[in-house]
């Protein structure tokens, strides 16, 4: 299967310490992949160099928007990669938090926005009719979020698990083809957990988004992932199917522990 993601050989380098060194890692269409690891192993440096939030030492970057066309992220600012088509979401929640929960997801769209400054400025009739399609928009993926309640609602006011999900909708919001999740599950409760679950699978099922996704829960992980990758000191040690992965002796020696696989 042709991937929609495909880097090879990535390389970054923080003065003497080496984050990433010479990381493969593709992503094919409709899948959920889950980058797992010690901490300190390079997962959100990786994040961050597909993104744009890092320039890498070395390698390269690719995104194939169709399936005869390649597009090359190295170089490029997250603006411009979000724009493409992949966006991310951040281990610490990085919401708005004085403005209101539809808000929120509206400047998602601002990259699918057509109407230039003057035209928003004068409220032509083509800007307010675009506004008016974004509002829509966001309205529907925060029904879809189970958060249409809290639409006038600040985003501070919002229980945390609320924010997390905002903080997807918002992603979703730009229309990605490609998802990018880091975390997503910390600080959850175990019901919360359950209904991130449910959630990623709707986005991939429904929403035919395919999901990268870094994350500790390791039942969230088995549960939800087509492949598993694991990384350590900035390599990849093992990739495979969850059940191959659970008893694979270096993961379990450098990650899972005795226990998860008893």
């Amino acid at each position: 299967m042709n991937p929609i993601l495909d880097v090879s050989n990535l390389t970054m380098d923080f003065g003497g310490l080496r984050a990433l060194d010479n990381f493969d890692l593709n992503i094919a269409k409709g899948e959920i992949v889950a980058l797992i690891g010690p901490n300190g192993a390079g997962k959100t440096t990786l994040f961050n160099c597909i993104t744009g939030m890092y320039a890498p030492s070395g390698g390269d970057i690719c995104i194939y928007p169709d399936v005869d066309k390649k597009v090359r992220l190295n170089g490029l600012k997250p603006n411009m990669i979000t724009a493409k088509g992949m966006t991310r979401t951040f281990q610490n929640i990085r919401l708005f938090p004085n403005m209101t929960v539809l808000e929120n997801v509206m400047i998602g769209r601002h990259c699918r926005t057509s109407s230039g400054i003057l035209s928003a400025i004068l409220r032509t009739s083509s800007a307010r009719k675009e506004e008016s399609g974004i509002v829509e928009h966001s309205y529907k993926i925060l029904e879809k979020f189970g958060l249409n309640d809290f639409v006038n609602e600040l985003a501070r006011n919002l229980p945390y698990g609320a924010q997390k999900r905002l903080e997807i909708a918002r992603a979703l919001a730009t229309d990605p083809f490609l998802l990018l999740l880091d975390e997503p599950a910390a600080g959850l409760n175990s019901r919360e957990t359950k209904e991130l679950d449910t959630l990623i699978a709707n986005i991939r099922n429904e929403e035919k988004i395919s999901i990268l996704l870094i994350e500790h829960d390791m039942k969230l992980v088995m549960s939800i992932s087509d492949r598993v990758v694991v990384m350590d000191y900035g390599k990849k040690i093992a990739q495979g199917p969850p059940d191959e992965i659970r008893l694979n002796p270096a993961v379990i020696k450098a990650y899972l522990g005795e226990e998860f696989v008893a």
